[in-house]
Parts: C-alpha cells; structure tokens; sequence
C-alpha cells in the first residue's frame, strides 16, 4: 500500500488494500495499517501505484538562471546544502510507492546522469523497480524533443514496454514534497481520462510563469490557459489563482491516442500546457483537477519554482529559517540523494576576532570554516571559509573556496570557485557588474568560476 497521510479531523489513517483508495477509518475496508505521526512510515506500494510509470520531464535548460545552469540542466541544480532539485520528484516517487521511473534528459544531461546513476542506479528491475535515463534519442522523428508532450511521445514505447495502466508524468525541476499516491488513488475515483496537480497562487506571481486552470465544483476542468498575463482569479478569492505544477496523471492508452493525434497536428508546439490540455478541455474530454496539499496537512502548502536567480536564493534563505516551510528532517517522507562519503564539517579557532561559528546556517560535510564567520547562509560540501571572513546571506555551492577576509553578503557562488582574498561582494552591485558578476533585480549577485577568469570545474 502506498503511505497516505491522515485526515485534518483524525490522527491516523486507514487505505483500502486492493485499490489503494483513502477511506476514513470509520468505513469498512479489507485491510488496513496504522501508522502514528511521529514514528518514520514505511513505504508501502498499493495496486495503483504499482500498475503506475511515472515519467520525469529533466531536460529543463533553466535559461532564467543564467550561468547558474552553463553547464547543466535546472534539474542537476544543487539544493539545500546536499541535493540536487531532480531528488525531490525521485524522492516523491519512491517515497509514494511509484518504483518504475523513467528521467527524460536532453539540455547539458552529465552532470544530471552521472547523479542519478549514482544516487538511484541502485533499482532492481527484476523485482519491478527501476530508475532508467531516457535522453533524447530521436525514436520517433529526427527532432529533439520539441515540448513537454512531444518528450512523452518520443518514448511511448519504452513506457508502453512497462505495461502501466496509468502514466505519471512529472515536471523535474520543482521543490516540493508530495504523495502521489494521494493524486493517482483520486484520479480513479473521479473516473477522469487525464489529472492534473494545481494549486493557488497569487495572480501577480502565476502571471507570464504558470498555466493556470479553472474548475467547477466537482474538480472538474472547464478551462485551461498556459502563462497568461491576466490570470483568471478563483471566484472566492480574487487575489488567487489555481496554477498547474506540471504533474500529470493519464491513462496509458487514453495519453497514447492524444499524443498521437498531437504529433500529426502541424499547428501544435507538442506541449502539454500549450496544446495537448486546452485541446482535451475543449473537446470535452474529463479533466480533473487535483488540488495539491502538502505532506502532514501544514497550513500552506509548499511548491516553489525556483526557475530564477532570486526564487532560487528565496528558496535557499528559507531553509535556514528556524521553523523552515519545507521540512528537510522529516523522517517520515525523506529525501534521498547521492552524496560522497566526506567528513564531519569543522570549525576551528576561538581567539577573539579570529573564531569558527556558523549561525542560522546549514553546513554541509566536508566543509571547514577556519576563523570565520558564517551567518544565515548554505556551505555544500567541501566548502572552506578561510579567516577572517564573513559570509551573510549566500549561497555557497560546492569546492568553493572563500579567500581570507573576504566579505560576502546575499551572494550566489558557483561551484568550484576560489575568491580572492580581500574580495567584497554583493555590497555595491555597481562594482560587482564592473566585474563582470551578474547582480539580479532583488540584489542578488551571482559569481561563477569564468566570471572570475578561472576554467570552469568539472562535477
């Protein structure tokens, strides 16, 4: 069975063995499991989840973050002090009871291979388990993949060879938790040809970023509209609208037929969002809406795109929040990565002006901070704060390398760089242009290794 979490109303919960349904635990059901809230869940695999192929879309060229993603896809962006953004929708997968995954790659894909080979490869597929690489392989035509639906057609026959009934198709470049399970028992419950996951956002951040669909009451599509710069506000909250995630669930034979008659449509831009969803709407097709709400029922549901250099660093600074938004310790849904074996961080020296201290940060293994000060920031692995340094509000992605009395404030730096001693960034954007660092609209500068005159560094 796969985990579902409990209702607002109970503590515990109760799932139908044979359909993997949720059902209150006042109903009857042939078998059930409890499980208490504060003990780690296992992971259970009902017959949904396991008659479901889930297809993650990696090949994602996150141009919005400029050098951030030179050389790699948006999914292969590092995350959180250890992980990279394409971990999330994994972990989501294994961790709902989803245990066959195809990752469709194409932009700048090795350094997003090399991390899945090694943090996932580890999947037996004689046992109905796997994480396989899907780059574009150019099956069906001799294109890359043109949009989002033309990927998924590319490869309907190595999804068609896993013989699932339902189809899981998820966006790999989003930071969220969730439970497929949930969305996938919902979608056969409502008897829909095709689910999409939604959510509220605020009109003025989904306008020009986010398809954005409406519903009735029933949950059911009768509009769809990709990136509109006037979104259509719910009806009983005019400062809101409901945004698409990205994440998809259909019926395997009912996705086959669309695709095809997409591919064959000259007029189409072969994206889900663009084309293939308005179509199915206006055709009349069953389009339902699941709304997304977040593991364990917190008050607001936690999904972020972090497609630019100021959502990314948004993101990065809540993390070192004291109560972060997205739980990163959560025992009973975590996530899993690849990470190599590294020692415990260090902090060294305690003489007056010359002392090792991290506060309100996170600092991942391998890195030392000698004599400096780190405050509310993110040091990856191999990170060295040298002394007399300060760090305050940045990012610090790995084998970086902080020269002495350095001073760093609401900074991005890239993998690999080594900063000169004595070098001051993000306290006059004009003179970090000069330098050649880009510096954002929300003040955020971001530093990469050529920008610095260095060769770039490999993964």
């Amino acid at each position: 069975m796969h985990n579902v979490e409990p209702e607002l109303s109970g503590s515990r919960y109760a799932i139908c063995a044979v359909t993997g349904i949720l059902a209150e635990e006042s109903k009857s059901v042939t078998s059930a499991i409890e499980v208490p809230l504060d003990t780690p869940a296992p992971r259970f695999v009902s017959a949904i989840t396991r008659s479901t192929y889930a297809l993650i879309l990696a090949g994602g060229k996150g141009s919005r973050l400029h050098e951030l993603t030179e050389w790699r896809a948006k999914p292969a962006l590092f995350f959180g002090g250890k992980f990279r953004i394409i971990d999330f929708p994994l972990s989501n997968c294994i961790n709902s009871g989803v245990r066959r995954v195809g990752v469709a790659t194409q932009y700048k894909a090795h350094s997003l291979i090399k991390h899945v080979n090694r943090g996932w490869g580890h999947f037996k597929a004689e046992l109905g388990e796997s994480v396989e690489i899907l780059p574009a392989s150019q099956r069906y035509s001799s294109n890359w993949y043109l949009g989002t639906a033309d990927a998924v057609f590319q490869n309907l026959d190595i999804v068609r060879h896993q013989a699932p009934e339902y189809v899981l198709i998820l966006s790999g470049d989003h930071i969220y938790r969730q439970d497929y399970g949930d969305m996938l028992a919902q979608h056969v419950e409502s008897g829909a040809d095709m689910t999409i996951s939604c959510m509220p956002v605020r009109v003025e951040e989904a306008a020009g970023a986010f398809g954005v669909i409406s519903v009735d009451e029933s949950g059911r599509a009768l509009a769809f509209e990709e990136k509109p710069e006037r979104p259509e506000p719910l009806p009983d909250n005019p400062d809101y609208c409901m945004a698409s995630m990205g994440n998809y669930v259909f019926n395997l034979d009912f996705l086959e037929q669309q695709l095809r008659l997409d591919a064959t449509d000259p007029a189409s831009s072969h994206d889900f969002g663009g084309d293939v969803i308005p179509r199915l709407i206006s055709e009349g097709h069953h389009v339902h809406a699941y709304r997304y709400s977040n593991l364990h029922h917190q008050t607001n549901p936690y999904w972020r795109d972090v497609g630019t250099l100021d959502s990314y660093w948004r993101a990065s600074m809540e993390l070192v929040e004291p109560t972060p938004p997205l739980n990163l310790y959560d025992r009973r849904w975590p996530i899993w990565t690849y990470q190599e074996q590294q020692p415990p961080a260090k902090f060294v020296f305690d003489d007056e002006g010359r002392r090792g201290i991290a506060i309100d940060s996170m600092v991942a293994g391998g890195a030392i901070v000698s004599g400096a000060t780190v405050r509310r920031s993110i040091l990856f692995s191999e990170v060295r704060i040298n002394s007399f340094a300060e760090v305050e509000q940045s990012v610090i992605l790995p084998e970086v390398d902080i020269g002495r009395r350095c001073r760093l404030r609401k900074a991005i730096i890239g993998y690999g760089c080594e900063v000169p001693p004595d070098m001051e960034i993000g306290f006059d954007p004009e003179l970090d242009r000069s330098r050649g660092f880009r510096v954002t609209e929300g003040g955020v500068t971001l530093v990469t290794r050529t920008m610095l005159g260095q060769s770039p560094a490999m993964e």
